[in-house]
């Protein structure tokens, strides 16, 4: 008798996560994949590049792409973020669109809205943070304000936060799986994202400076690996070694990040390095040091050199 999982046929479905600003789309991504793929701050534009969340379901394989926030673009930094948040949705079988159920329809998800149409791609709306909403009769009507907008193909409240009502979105998804050509799925089934090690990183770093920073300050910071070792200790444990350089755009802004005899980068440095001893399963020695780049958000080089343009 023939083995019937032999012959079921492999499938990938892949869904663009689109939405404004803070809406909640990477703590989304981090609880359907279970892992820790894509940092998450209350900052807006907390998510620069385009990063995929893969979760591999038996024969399906879900692979999320988490696209920065739509928002006004100031810089050539910004620019690259929006060129990244459209060509992710461009590509995707099905679009994710998350919004803030406790906030009025915005213009920027006007906007967003109108730049999906043309797509012809089918649209999810997640309405997002529900535990926070205490009159559920503003929800109702605010499903039905957005169902005269765009002919969703499902509405969902969720709280990505408190995982309610998120167990229905792969199956919602589901419904756009399709099957490979080849027989096998698009990624590896034993990996949760494909950024590069350094990249996710550096990116930790700058999560922890996030949250440790306020106001204008960490838009105009970003991180980079300069070293990565794997090395011992004197008693022969493991050891890895790792440089970074945090960059910021002007030298008030060093001193801050920095902070009063260096408490701040030591916060910094002691954050980052816990939740890397987790990933590592050794013990991290990190260096940090904080560098003044002004303007770098508008130099095309430097932006590439970072990763962080569209292309990338």
């Amino acid at each position: 008798m023939k083995n019937t999982t032999e012959s079921l046929k492999k499938s990938n479905v892949f869904a663009a996560l689109a939405g404004k600003t803070n809406t909640g789309k990477s703590t989304l991504m981090n609880l359907l994949v279970g892992d820790k793929v894509a940092i998450v701050s209350e900052k807006p534009q907390t998510t620069r590049t385009r990063i995929h969340g893969i979760i591999t379901r038996d024969e399906t394989q879900f692979v999320l792409i988490d696209t920065p926030g739509f928002h006004n673009a100031k810089n050539k930094l910004s620019e690259h973020m929006l060129k990244s948040a459209r060509s992710g949705a461009a590509g995707a079988d099905v679009i994710l669109m998350t919004a803030d159920c406790t906030k009025k329809i915005s213009q920027a998800e006007l906007m967003l809205i109108e730049s999906l149409k043309p797509l012809g791609t089918d649209v999810i709306l997640l309405l997002n943070k529900i535990d926070l909403m205490k009159d559920k009769t503003k929800l109702l009507a605010l499903i039905e304000e957005y169902t005269k907008l765009h002919d969703f193909a499902e509405i969902i409240p969720i709280s990505a936060k408190n995982a309610i009502n998120t167990e229905k979105i792969l199956p919602a998804m589901q419904k756009y799986a399709v099957e490979t050509e080849s027989g096998e799925h698009y990624f590896p089934g034993d990996i949760t994202t494909d950024q590069a090690e350094k990249a996710w990183l550096a990116e930790i770093i700058r999560e922890k400076v996030l949250l440790s920073m306020f106001e204008e300050i960490p838009h105009g910071v970003a991180a980079e690996i300069e070293t990565l070792e794997e090395t011992k200790t004197n008693s022969g444990k493991p050891l890895i070694e790792i440089s970074v350089v945090i960059i910021c755009e002007k030298a008030s802004h060093k001193g801050m990040i920095i902070g009063k005899q260096g408490a701040n980068l030591k916060k910094v440095g002691s954050a980052a390095r816990l939740e890397m001893e987790e990933y590592f399963k050794s013990k991290v020695n990190m260096k940090l040091w904080v560098k003044v780049k002004e303007n770098w958000r508008n130099k095309e080089g430097f932006i590439a050199d970072l990763g962080l343009n569209s292309d990338a």
